[in-house]
């Protein structure tokens, strides 16, 4: 492509990228991860329905988003990612609509349906595709500014839906909230997500476009993340390699740990603090996974042992699930196990990626990320209604936060089995 001076001197467009991204993960997640345990909670107040059935149209929702994230790379390589992502935030916006109206058992089960395949667009397999053409060497701090987007997406949303619902009701919140996200995602992909950096002259991590690539453009530097030499595992060899093994099923059992949780955590708040205290605690803790992601993502620059930093922030959350199980109310006790609990919510979600980078070749990273996420999901896709059926064993909070206390020690232990040897 021919090279246009204007281009040159023009500010790199990666960061603009970046910002929408933060924006895309935001509702994203506001949606369809912090937006089901209100949604629960909702549905039950008006319907009466129980809680094992809401919690199954929870699962669903996970479960064919897991789907539909297995399609992303295809998707986006026929459609193109804003098209995909703008596609997203339609599915999304009507289905938070079909949960708010649903008077039937069908009704919810196919507004499910389509939060389930909206809110992944946007999330994090979808973010990790609108930042791969822009950053190279410096993707691990975009990806974890992005991902940040999900933190403060539960910071702003559930108090939000909780105000939202309590002001004007379920149906009248779903609208404004739907409506809001469509015209905020048509402006992004129109404006931002539909440039690359082919169209603009420019090059990833904003390096002159002549630049020659850097032999640690597998997305880390040789100091932090895997050598250049690492070899690619095509077709069925991947799914046989130990790293991958280990990878996928720690996040899968620490997400499957974590949503069932967070997914009854709300519910289990009120009685203590009341539905708008409640929605606070959740913005307390989901602020500290923002903390807890940026400090993690700066520990990456001295630290080769990306592995040995997501064991870190698992015994972190196992401390703090170990301080809610044994508390009796409010207090100080709870306060310091929402805090820890919640500082290790962002690198559950955003360390995975950036372990990909580090131990894989860089062909293999995208397909590696669209896979763990699949997969995780379709597992933690059964957490909400998993963790529905130990709220019926006596003492019911006790059983709920020792599963989650169990299921985070093993995806440590299983994480750690995969590390390399050196």
């Amino acid at each position: 492509m021919p090279h246009h001076p204007h281009q040159a001197t023009a500010p790199f467009h990666g960061h603009a990228v970046v910002r929408a991204a933060f924006v895309s993960g935001m509702l994203g997640w506001g949606i369809g991860f912090y937006g089901p345990p209100i949604f629960l909670y909702a549905v039950m107040s008006a319907t009466g329905w129980s809680v094992a059935l809401v919690s199954a149209a929870i699962t669903l929702h996970y479960l064919f988003g897991a789907f539909v994230v297995s399609l992303l790379p295809r998707l986006h390589a026929r459609f193109g990612v804003p098209r995909v992502t703008l596609i997203g935030s339609c599915l999304a916006s009507a289905g938070v609509l079909g949960w708010a109206c649903a008077h039937q058992h069908w009704q919810l089960f196919a507004a499910a349906l389509l939060t389930g395949a909206g809110w992944v667009t946007m999330s994090a397999a979808g973010i990790n595709a609108m930042i791969t053409p822009w950053f190279n060497r410096k993707r691990p701090m975009a990806l974890s500014k992005a991902y940040n987007g999900a933190s403060v997406g539960g910071m702003v949303f559930a108090p939000l839906w909780s105000l939202l619902i309590a002001q004007f009701g379920f149906p009248v919140a779903a609208c404004i909230v739907g409506a809001s996200t469509l015209f905020i995602m048509f402006w992004l992909t129109r404006r931002v997500l539909s440039l690359t950096p082919a169209m603009l002259g420019q090059s990833p991590d904003g390096a002159p476009p002549d630049a020659t690539d850097d032999p640690g453009a597998n997305g880390t530097s040789a100091r932090q993340g895997a050598p250049s030499t690492t070899p690619s595992l095509p077709g069925p060899s991947l799914w046989r390699s130990r790293r991958f093994q280990t990878l996928a099923a720690a996040m899968s059992l620490s997400l499957f740990a974590q949503s069932g949780l967070v997914s009854h955590l709300y519910s289990l708040l009120v009685p203590m603090l009341g539905p708008q205290g409640a929605g606070w605690s959740m913005t307390l803790m989901t602020a500290c996974a923002m903390l807890g992601r940026m400090l993690y993502a700066r520990a990456l620059a001295t630290t080769r042992e990306r592995r040995m930093l997501s064991c870190a922030s698992y015994a972190m959350q196992m401390c703090g699930v170990a301080l809610l199980m044994t508390t009796s109310g409010p207090g100080v006790q709870l306060w310091c196990g929402l805090v820890l609990f919640g500082a290790g919510i962002g690198n559950t979600i955003s360390l995975p990626p950036l372990i990909a980078q580090a131990d894989f070749a860089a062909v293999d990273v995208a397909r590696v990320v669209a896979l763990i996420v699949a997969i995780s999901q379709a597992l933690y896709a059964f957490a909400p209604l998993t963790f529905s059926l130990l709220l019926r064993i006596e003492p019911a909070h006790l059983w709920l936060f020792a599963g989650a206390l169990f299921l985070q020690a093993l995806a440590m232990l299983t994480l750690w089995s995969g590390r390399a040897r050196r």
